[in-house]
């Protein structure tokens, strides 16, 4: 049974008022794979009434009304995708497709969701009710951060929202823990001590062991300081290290906690054994974003991988969770059972399908290392690499009845399977698990870049692509590698374009869709958009920002296309290297013709 979705409903249920009102930027989908669907599960789960209201329509005060005032508070979320990135293409350009609403209609949420959100529901109530905001948009915003769209430091989204308490990270423990404390009778300004929180507050005094970041008014004006500030927030994300965060304002400061515990393994399958109904509300017709993902399995959480332009370890950790087989197992056979289901298992993973297990043991005992990384620029000499848990997970899954293949898709993190002594993953993910095509992410062939990416050297794929291939070849297998490649990444010039094209044509693959970086909120890479340095050296950083600069990058990597021909010689020109414009097998592009005017018609 779907979660009551208007007045009725939770009349119907024998209700006279919800606990919480969770306003979601979202079409309702209780699936696990939908952030909204966790948190509502987990308070219902705790004996909590939640009623949501999906994609009120900002423009009518009404449609936040629908449940009236909650007796504990509102939950807010902009929905599993940052509303800004949903809306907009990294030239700004608006979106023509919302795979989170239905039939894909865009326009059903504002930009900026959270704040919105928050300056209506503030308008109806006033101060009557706590606002308690979460999901990735929030989370990634609860410091001052560097806007692209604005192009401009933004403050933390506490302040522009008036929300009372930010919940970042996953939410399950730290959204029950608020949850009791406003039900025992706490003022919202009193719920100071949550993990996994941040709130603002006009007075530290109270404070006793924290560390201050330079004040929004300093990291505005000296780009020094927001890289002071960056990596110290870089360097407290894991939960047993991490220290409480506080960064002033003129009039408030806003006090981060340590993130919450990452969940055991057996918290991790009670929340996943939740019941969901694993579907969109029958109120809608179809909504695009559960194609790929209802048939899937999340297996496990967080990323050791580091990439700088990801900000995964500052919303989930680097600290992996897992599942138990058996829950996994246990899963997979609920959604043999559908009626939809063809055979096929879409993903047994996570944000790394290949991460199950923490990257070394002392994390459990001190944490995540602050000062360096898990597998940059070389594996860590305690890492443990190891996929025999994950691969003995795989075959449970595809020997049960009705399973016909159970394909990888969630992303294979190539550096780690080559640092595996036992190639008996390997062999296993191309004889059974690959659907025709396997995705990875190199990203880049410049190693100069790919030291700014965070990512391994060129030559290790290089490495990885010729051992795929020998397996596909002993297997009688016809299966692609399609590598996941960037343009205009901080660090990226002309020539390193002109580089990772040559490559292109060399193993003869042109790439139908370039990914241009997009600077997001609490990345590495972004840092580096903004300030045109290494945080940590201070050292300058070329980056290629007017849009004509990026667009010479980007075609590059589409080198073939007769479109793009006038722009690649031009970039060319003004990298040096016309000896790259010919008719040899060696250059990139021939040389236009010259075009003779046409006459023009008289009248």
């Amino acid at each position: 049974m779907f979660l009551p979705v208007n007045r009725q409903e939770m009349l119907d249920r024998g209700w006279s008022q919800c606990d919480f009102v969770y306003i979601v930027g979202d079409a309702y989908v209780d699936h696990p794979s939908f952030g909204h669907a966790i948190i509502s599960r987990c308070l219902e789960a705790k004996g909590y009434k939640v009623g949501i209201i999906s994609q009120p329509d900002w423009h009518d005060l009404n449609s936040f009304q629908e449940f009236g005032l909650p007796r504990l508070a509102f939950l807010v979320t902009a929905g599993n995708i940052d509303s800004m990135v949903n809306h907009y293409s990294v030239n700004k350009r608006r979106r023509d497709k919302d795979n989170y609403t239905d039939n894909g209609e865009m326009g059903k949420r504002p930009d900026r969701a959270t704040i919105v959100y928050c300056q209506k529901l503030r308008e109806i109530y006033g101060n009557d009710v706590p606002i308690v905001i979460g999901g990735i948009e929030a989370s990634l915003r609860r410091f001052a951060h560097y806007d692209y769209w604005d192009d401009k430091v933004r403050k933390s989204i506490l302040i522009d929202s008036g929300a009372d308490i930010l919940l970042y990270g996953m939410g399950e423990n730290s959204i029950i823990e608020t949850a009791d404390a406003l039900a025992s009778g706490l003022n919202v300004k009193d719920i100071t001590y949550i993990r996994g929180s941040a709130y603002k507050t006009k007075n530290i005094d109270y404070l006793y062991d924290y560390k201050m970041l330079p004040s929004y008014e300093e990291i505005c004006s000296d780009k020094e300081k927001y890289c002071d500030s960056f990596v110290t927030q870089f360097q407290n994300t894991d939960a047993i290290n991490a220290d409480v965060l506080v960064e002033p304002y003129k009039g408030w400061f806003v006090v981060c906690n340590p993130p919450a515990f990452p969940l055991t393994q057996e918290e991790m399958d009670a929340t996943y054994s939740l019941p969901y109904e694993r579907t969109f509300h029958p109120m809608y017709h179809h909504i695009p974003a559960i194609d790929e993902v209802q048939f899937s399995i999340i297996s496990n959480r967080g990323c050791f991988g580091a990439c700088s332009f990801c900000a995964l370890a500052s919303h989930q950790g680097r600290r992996i969770s897992s599942r138990s087989k058996e829950s996994i197992v246990e899963e997979a056979k609920k959604i043999t059972e559908h009626k939809d289901f063809k055979g096929y298992i879409h993903d047994i993973g996570g944000p790394t399908a290949n991460f199950y297990r923490p990257s070394c043991d002392r994390q459990l005992e001190y944490g995540t290392c602050k000062t360096r990384q898990c597998l940059d620029p070389k594996p860590c000499p305690n890492i443990v690499v190891t996929h025999k848990q994950y691969l003995e997970i795989l075959r449970a899954v595809r020997s049960l009845p009705r399973v016909k293949k159970v394909f990888v898709r969630s992303g294979v993190r190539y550096d780690y399977l080559m640092y595996d002594p036992d190639d008996e993953f390997f062999r296993e993910l191309v004889q059974h698990h690959i659907s025709g095509q396997l995705k990875v992410a190199p990203e880049h062939v410049s190693n100069s870049v790919l030291r700014y990416m965070g990512k391994c050297n060129h030559e290790l794929y290089e490495k990885f692509r010729s051992k795929y291939i020998k397996l596909n070849e002993e297997y009688g297998k016809n299966q692609f590698l399609v590598p996941y490649l960037m343009s205009s990444h901080p660090g990226c010039d002309l020539d390193d374009a002109i580089e990772l094209a040559l490559y292109l044509k060399s193993i003869h693959h042109i790439p139908q869709q370039v990914q241009d970086f997009y600077p997001t909120p609490m990345t590495l890479s972004t840092c580096m958009y903004y300030t045109e340095m290494d945080p940590y050296t201070k050292k300058p950083v070329y980056v290629a920002k007017n849009k004509h600069d990026k667009l010479l990058q980007r075609v590059l990597m589409q080198y073939s296309y007769p479109k793009n021909q006038a722009l690649v010689i031009e970039a060319l020109k003004k990298a040096g290297r016309e000896d790259l414009i010919g008719y040899s097998d060696k250059c990139l592009v021939k040389p236009m013709k010259y075009q003779k005017p046409k006459n023009q018609v008289r009248r």
